[in-house]
């Protein structure tokens, strides 16, 4: 007997219903009805219309009407709204929205595949038209239109995940000014907080602006333009918002269908796809299942697993249920401007809400071997059971290579795999496309050490707790590294010297162990256990995934919103084939910064400028991701010109030209002061006190001043002496009353204490460690940069002699000086402060 498929819904699920139905039964008479104008187009290259990565329009249509008639003798209706279901009668109730006319049309199958709608909160002014969503063709036509628009400059996305991120992505890449509102703490939901931080440093980088933890209050009117009001009463002006806060299951027509919905809407179904009603199944992102891993009922709404859906549910159909669907992992991928963001699986977050025992191993390393040109960073953190291995979930950040590994940990999940299956994967090998151990490998390797009890790792968040709790914190990375940033309070005894200092390590005391990425904090973490220490504990992603996290959480504390300005060259600037054009009386140089941390890249690029002439120009190419922002702060402050910033996979490049010599610039490294600067771009200040805090901000001034091009002098006197003097002083002869007095003063820098909560000395020692955790030079070493940078320090004459210190005692480099000197000095200036 002829049998009559209906279908609701002509996108993935239902387009691949019709057309398996069709290859399995050719007598069938399938119709398939879709609210919208379009069948089987590709949604989810839509973002990328806008952008116009994607020209023709064309280009994302699979399908048409006339094409599914003609190739499977499949009619399909646009523009045919199902309003309702009669289950006893087997009929649905369809407005034609073309003609306006109403009929009924009976199924012998029902197929239902209405997908998702993008989810439309009752905000104040949400209906101004400027405020769209992204679901449908009609829609992008819609958006882009207003792209097109020479008017619109700014957009706000409301809401950071795949979606709102790619459309942020392609807006930036058409010109917009653009900001991403997202009410969770971070962007990404489906990946954890530690890697997402990497997601949110790079879309700064780009010029987006974050704004994290903090929803839509209401949107304001202002003809055309709107101001979204934020839950923390920041104003942003926009004259186009898309809305990307989430999707649910568009299965209002249904409610009074007596089909059974889950509480979010969308349709029970059994492992055959069939609901409530035999004669009903359905697909696609409308359905809820039992997700494979939590056994919680989840709702998917991704075009993988739709597409799948539909061709069991076609063999179903026809031959009886004999194929169940074993589920959806969530498999998922996007790209961010120059980043790849994947994940499969459970996250942390996944994990803890299904109350499932887990542990987590980290690895960053290359797409490919190091020594092969052109390698690329990438995180990659997988998910585990800690007592079986099995693998959980799977997640990675990175500038290639992203995709192979999470569908191969995707592909061990389908299969109940575990950690040591990770281990002993055999890669396709050679220095191009992968490394002898791939990191997928690595992630293994470090799993199965900790089940077989070779060691213990500890995520940066359980870390950070540790610390907080007394945990002696013992960073094994060179003295080099530690002093560019290090986690607050830890101790540096690189892994090379540790063997010979085990003394310094407490055995009744919780040790973190932490390296760069993880892997020498292994090699001590043996190192230790083997000699005696039990409570050891290695940070998985070492440094790297600490620090990114906690940066971001520290933005986020202070609300601090940060973006990279892009410059981009303007075409005066470019040849006709896009590239620089090189002035023939002028010079063009190339730098490779790359590898060297903040602030190694400003450093080179100021000691291969000074040899430069005006207008010869230096190409410098960094890996450091704080460096978009440190070449456009550095080059307004020494007068020099940014013709450009850009960033390509990871990889920013500053075009940079020399400024003119007759302008007031930074001084050299040997202390040089500048060729010509006028009378009044001076600074002085009297430096009267030895607390640390005060003494700290009189040389940050001090360098800020030289920097952006001033003379500085730096006044010394009576208590502010104390900075000044060295350490270990060789002997001088002192009266009774210059004895007493260098007794009672601090030696040196390294004496000094607080103004407030010195508490004996140990809020200073507090002092320097938050210095160097947040990458702040110690006031030492801020002496020798303005120094070095031409700041004269004169130490009162007067002064030294009332407390009996002598030259001897002072610092190489100082001068000594009386009143006259230093009023010589705050006649040519127009700042002149006392600190």
């Amino acid at each position: 007997m002829k049998k009559k498929y209906l279908i609701i819904g002509g996108v993935a699920g239902g387009a691949g219903t019709a057309a398996r139905l069709r290859r399995r039964d050719e007598n069938a008479q399938i119709i398939m009805f879709e609210r919208g104008e379009y069948i089987s187009y590709a949604n989810c290259g839509l973002p990328y219309y806008a952008g116009n990565v994607i020209t023709e329009r064309s280009r994302l249509f699979v399908m048409t009407p006339d094409k599914f008639m003609e190739s499977l003798r499949v009619e399909a209706r646009i523009l045919s709204e199902v309003v309702a279901i009669d289950r006893e009668a087997k009929t649905i109730h369809v407005k034609d929205l073309k003609r306006n006319t109403e009929y009924d049309e009976r199924y012998d199958v029902l197929i239902l595949s209405p997908g998702a709608s993008p989810v439309k909160p009752p905000i104040p002014g949400i209906e101004h038209p400027a405020i769209m969503s992204l679901r449908s063709v009609s829609d992008i036509d819609s958006i882009k239109d207003k792209i097109d628009s020479p008017a619109t400059k700014r957009a706000v996305v409301v809401g950071g995940g795949f979606i709102g991120l790619e459309m942020a992505e392609n807006l930036k890449e058409r010109g917009l000014q653009v900001s991403v509102v997202e009410a969770l703490d971070q962007v990404m939901n489906i990946i954890d907080y530690d890697l997402a931080s990497e997601v949110q440093q790079h879309l700064r980088a780009k010029g987006i602006n974050l704004f994290l933890k903090d929803g839509v209050a209401s949107f304001e009117h202002h003809g055309s333009l709107v101001s979204v009001r934020l839950q923390s009463e920041t104003l942003i002006d926009a004259d186009l918002i898309i809305l990307s806060i989430g999707v649910r299951p568009d299965t209002a027509f249904l409610k009074d269908s007596g089909i059974a919905l889950a509480k979010n809407g969308a349709i029970k179904v059994d492992e055959f796809f069939t609901t409530n009603d035999q004669a009903i199944r359905a697909v696609g992102d409308a359905i809820v299942f039992d997700s494979p891993l939590s056994k919680s009922p989840v709702t998917i709404p991704l075009a993988g697993p739709a597409n799948k859906q539909a061709r069991l549910c076609a063999d179903n159909i026809v031959d009886g249920n004999k194929k169940p669907y074993t589920g959806s992992i969530g498999t998922s991928i996007a790209k961010i401007f120059d980043l790849t963001v994947a994940s499969t699986g459970l996250t942390e977050k996944g994990l803890k809400a299904a109350g499932l025992p887990y542990r987590c191993a980290i690895t960053h390393t290359g797409n490919h071997a190091g020594y092969y040109p052109n390698v690329r960073q990438l995180s990659l953190k997988v998910l585990y059971h800690p007592e079986t291995g099995k693998i959980w979930g799977g997640q990675s950040v990175g500038y290639g290579g992203v995709d192979k590994r999470i569908d191969i940990i995707s592909a061990f999940i389908g299969k109940e795999g575990t950690v040591y299956d990770l281990a002993e994967f055999e890669q396709a090998y050679a220095p191009p496309f992968s490394s002898a151990k791939d990191p997928i490998n690595m992630v293994g390797f470090i799993a199965v050490n900790v089940l077989e009890g070779m060691s213990d790792t500890i995520s940066w968040d359980e870390a950070e707790q540790a610390r907080k709790n007394g945990a002696f914190m013992l960073d094994v990375r060179s003295e080099e590294e530690f002093e560019l940033g290090a986690i607050e309070g830890a101790v540096n005894i690189p892994n090379t010297d540790l063997r010979d200092r085990l003394k310094e390590v407490p055995k009744d005391r919780d040790i973190i162990l932490n390296c760069a990425i993880g892997l020498r904090g292994y090699f001590a973490e043996r190192i230790l256990r083997q000699n005696g220490f039990t409570r050891v504990k290695n940070l998985t992603g070492g440094f790297k995934t600490y620090d990114n996290a906690i940066r971001e959480r520290e933005l986020l504390e202070h609300k601090t919103v940060l973006n990279i300005k892009e410059w981009s060259a303007t075409i005066d600037n470019l040849n006709e084939d896009g590239s620089f054009r090189r002035r023939t009386e002028n010079k063009i140089f190339k730098v490779d910064a790359c590898g060297l941390q903040c602030p190694g890249p400003i450093i080179r690029l100021k000691k291969e400028i000074d040899n430069l002439e005006e207008g010869d120009r230096i190409i410098i190419k960094a890996s450091d991701p704080g460096f978009g922002v440190d070449v456009q702060s550095w080059s307004k402050l020494t007068g020099n010109n940014l013709v450009s910033v850009t960033t390509t996979e990871g990889v920013i490049e500053a075009v940079v030209e020399k400024g003119n010599a007759n302008i007031c610039s930074m001084p050299d490294s040997a202390g040089e002061k500048p060729a010509i600067c006028a009378p009044d771009n001076s600074a002085t200040m009297i430096v009267f006190s030895n607390d640390l805090d005060k003494a700290l901000a009189s040389f940050v001034l001090a360098n800020g001043a030289v920097a952006s091009g001033k003379q500085v002098t730096m006044f010394f006197t009576f208590w502010g002496l104390s900075v000044l003097r060295k350490k270990h002083a060789p002997a001088v002869k002192k009266d009774f009353m210059g004895k007493m007095f260098s007794a009672m003063l601090p030696k040196g820098m390294d004496g000094l204490g607080l103004s407030n909560m010195n508490m004996g000395g140990m809020g200073a020692k507090m002092m320097k460690s938050r210095m160097k955790k947040k990458h702040v030079d110690q006031v030492a070493q801020m002496f020798e940069d303005a120094k070095n940078a031409g700041v004269r320090m004169i130490a009162c004459q007067m002064s030294m002699d009332i407390m009996g210190i002598t030259k001897e005692e002072l610092l190489d480099g100082v001068e000594v000086g009386g009143v006259a000197t230093y009023m010589g000095a705050a006649s040519e200036s127009k700042v002149n402060l006392f600190i």
